[in-house]
């Protein structure tokens, strides 16, 4: 896990970026570089509890509570995802 995201830590949308979701999937767009990023359901349930949720751990929490997944596939999936949100100024890590 990348030592910038650490499960304590809470993540936060900048005000540059919006979501739309449409039939349960999403696209982020970055207002000011024009990047998008699209997401599947659970990948939109994951930016979701991410986005409302007091840490990464709450969030990881909820999704093992909401899936059938492996902790540890989960963990990195959520690591994931964060990365190539943060990397693309989609999200922030606080802290």
């Amino acid at each position: 896990m990348p030592s910038e995201i650490t499960f304590d830590r809470r993540v936060r949308v900048p005000e540059n970026v919006m979501m739309r979701e449409l039939d349960g999937e999403s696209v982020i767009l970055n207002l000011d570089s024009g990047y998008y990023f699209g997401l599947d359901e659970v990948g939109t349930r994951m930016w979701a509890l991410l986005r409302d949720s007091e840490s990464i751990q709450a969030a990881y929490e909820a999704l093992l509570a909401d899936y059938e997944v492996e902790p540890d596939s989960l963990q990195r999936d959520l690591v994931e995802l964060v990365s190539k949100l943060v990397d693309n100024g989609l999200m922030r890590v606080d802290g």
